[in-house]
């Protein structure tokens, strides 16, 4: 099984201009909170979709690394209670959140991607659909100053990022 590191480093990759992260920030929380939305439907006795998918997710990632497996767990639970919340709503309310956040979350990673100058991640590794979410995370918590270790271990395999970002 690959490493925090490896998924990041592969990950971060695709990802070096500081524009392309910055869409990132936007676009991968609104994906996320979106999917949760679309799977709050239907709920059966043991949850729905969106609560399955939570848990699966939340285990990834604790088994990847407990610190930001924390943080992506309370993340994901909080997509998860806006996804219980919409659901509760009229149909056309609950698809207009989901779809709507679903669309306008790619518009943003496109974006990042046509000023990046290369390919999103996930077309030669699906497995980056679920580290997306963590390199935010990741990206967070090298914000705030923290794990910069793992930063710059990440930067010594994917190089620094382009523009916009002091390095530390």
């Amino acid at each position: 099984m690959k490493t925090l590191e490896d998924h990041l480093a592969a990950y971060a990759a695709c990802h070096r201009d500081a524009r392309n992260i910055a869409t990132h920030c936007i676009g991968i929380p609104l994906i996320v909170a979106a999917v949760a939305i679309l799977l709050s439907r239907p709920v059966l006795s043991g949850g729905s979709p969106a609560t399955v998918a939570t848990l699966l997710a939340a285990l990834y990632y604790l088994r990847l690394d407990l610190r930001l497996g924390l943080a992506m767990s309370v993340a994901l639970g909080l997509a998860a209670a806006l996804g219980a919340w919409a659901a509760a709503h009229a149909t056309a309310f609950w698809l207009a959140l989901g779809v709507g956040g679903f669309v306008t979350g790619w518009a943003f990673q496109l974006v990042g991607h046509l000023w990046e100058g290369r390919k999103p991640a996930f077309v030669d590794d699906l497995a980056s659909l679920l580290i997306g979410p963590l390199f935010i995370a990741a990206e967070t918590a090298f914000a705030l100053g923290l794990r910069l270790s793992l930063r710059q271990a990440i930067e010594s395999r994917a190089g620094p990022v382009r523009g916009g970002r002091a390095p530390r």
